[in-house]
């Protein structure tokens, strides 16, 4: 049942996401040059992609502020896979928002404060995923990556806020100021965008919670296999 309602999660991604890439390129309108012509198509994806990262930090933040509380392998396989999926998506956001800027402020990028505190965030989940890689998987490892992860999702509302306290280049088009989206296309297109991301990062956080908490198991039921090959001998 559960590989059958992956399944189904998956196709049902995967249709939406080929929905949404036709609608946008064929049916959104164009914007004005000055908010990057063609090339603010991007937004459809980037900022959905922003919204992913923070649902993936939120659920790194839960499982690891859980595990601190009371260590147990599936809170850390979650926590795992919030960072690795923070990750991803963030990698997303980067890397479109830059294609997007060229065009519209003449530059890939500037030390805008948005910009610099998502890298922030971006690199300190790099971070958890680097150490749960290589750093090994003890009990003090786990504890300190679970630490990093709340430090990381801990900055994703200086993120939201940052425009507003500090100013900045960063655009605001569906926020309090923004020039909004006044083709309806360009709201449907913006829905569609959230919810297909909403769709891959669920199947994402899903797979690779199934797949950690199966390798902890598996690293278990091979310690406790070796202990006892050790007592019999």
């Amino acid at each position: 049942m559960r590989r059958r309602a992956f399944d189904l999660v998956a196709a049902f991604t995967f249709a939406t996401f080929a929905y949404l890439i036709v609608f946008v390129f064929m049916k959104t309108p164009t914007a004005q040059l000055q908010a990057g012509g063609l090339a603010q198509k991007i937004f459809y994806f980037h900022v959905p992609a922003g919204y992913a990262m923070y649902l993936s930090g939120a659920v790194c933040f839960v499982a690891s502020a859980l595990y601190l509380a009371g260590p147990r392998d599936s809170r850390d396989a979650w926590a795992k896979s919030g960072a690795e999926c923070a990750v991803l998506f963030g990698a997303m956001m980067l890397a479109s928002g830059p294609l997007w800027a060229k065009k519209a402020w003449g530059v890939y990028w500037t030390w805008d404060p948005r910009l610099t505190t998502t890298l922030l965030s971006f690199l300190i989940y790099v971070s958890v995923v680097v150490l749960r890689a290589f750093g090994g998987n003890g009990d003090a490892e786990r504890r300190f990556a679970a630490a990093l992860g709340v430090l990381g999702t801990v900055n994703l509302p200086i993120i939201h806020y940052s425009v507003r306290k500090w100013g900045g280049n960063h655009p605001t088009v569906i926020t309090q100021g923004g020039g909004g989206l006044r083709h309806p296309d360009m709201r449907h297109a913006l829905i569609m965008g959230f919810f297909a991301m909403t769709l891959l990062a669920a199947l994402l956080l899903w797979s690779r919670a199934r797949l950690a908490l199966s390798s902890s198991r598996l690293a278990r039921c091979e310690e406790e296999a070796a202990a006892r090959g050790l007592l019999d001998s």
